[in-house]
């Protein structure tokens, strides 16, 4: 094994164990469902306790729909055994989510539409993965409609550290919100994926967003731990 694993590995340590020691840091769990129909669609089912725009919604539930429109040839390195759509040089998804709320704030209704591509890095970065997710939401909160686009750049490897596999990634995102006519969001996340069997996969992140379409700026860091399975 070189040396980059492990060094991929407690690179990671670090940058997950960072907000242990502060109080505001919140905690996102969250699982995933995700069945597949054939070689090219596949649904996904999301349940997820979060906090968005700075208001506790205590919950998101959602379905989607996956297309895969090409899949990538050239680097077979790359193959990310669980999440078929990262082999993928575009995938197209539209899916609803429902955010209520259980403790007084808003409760949304969100519609989304996203495109992701891929390009796999091999030949100077290590056989990286850099993947660019462009997505719109339409977002109805209380019953007044908004949009919102987001675009999220994300690099990831899949890699082995002694017997067990891993996937780092960082991913950095950016937010335009309609009602204030402005990007007024970033989002930046580190975190790694650890497939435990051949249909289970469990996540853990790091997530710092900074909201500048309130005044004051708002902060939010959250530690964020992921079930995924894969039927």
């Amino acid at each position: 094994m070189s040396l980059r694993a492990p060094l991929y590995a407690a690179w990671l340590l670090v940058f997950v164990a960072l907000p242990a020691g502060a109080q505001t840091v919140q905690l996102w769990p969250e699982v995933d469902v995700l069945v597949r129909l054939n070689s090219k669609t596949r649904l996904l089912l999301i349940a997820t306790t979060v906090k968005e725009d700075d208001q506790v919604t205590d919950g998101e539930f959602g379905v989607s729909f996956d297309v895969h429109l090409k899949p990538i040839r050239r680097a077979p390195a790359l193959l990310f055994q669980l999440d078929e759509s990262k082999n993928q040089v575009l995938t197209i998804r539209t899916g609803y989510r429902y955010l209520p709320s259980y403790s007084g704030g808003s409760t949304e209704n969100r519609g989304l539409l996203e495109a992701t591509a891929r390009y796999p890095l091999t030949r100077h970065f290590g056989h990286v993965l850099l993947s660019n997710r462009n997505r719109i939401d339409f977002r109805v909160i209380d019953g007044e409609y908004s949009w919102r686009y987001r675009n999220r750049l994300s690099t990831e490897r899949e890699l082995s550290v002694g017997p067990v596999r891993v996937n780092p990634y960082s991913r950095f995102e950016v937010f335009y919100d309609s009602r204030f006519g402005e990007f007024s969001k970033t989002e930046l996340m580190v975190g790694a994926s650890f497939p435990i069997t051949t249909y289970c996969e469990l996540e853990g992140y790091f997530d710092h967003q900074l909201d500048t379409g309130h005044s004051p700026n708002r902060t939010t860091e959250a530690v964020g731990a992921v079930a995924t399975f894969y039927f």
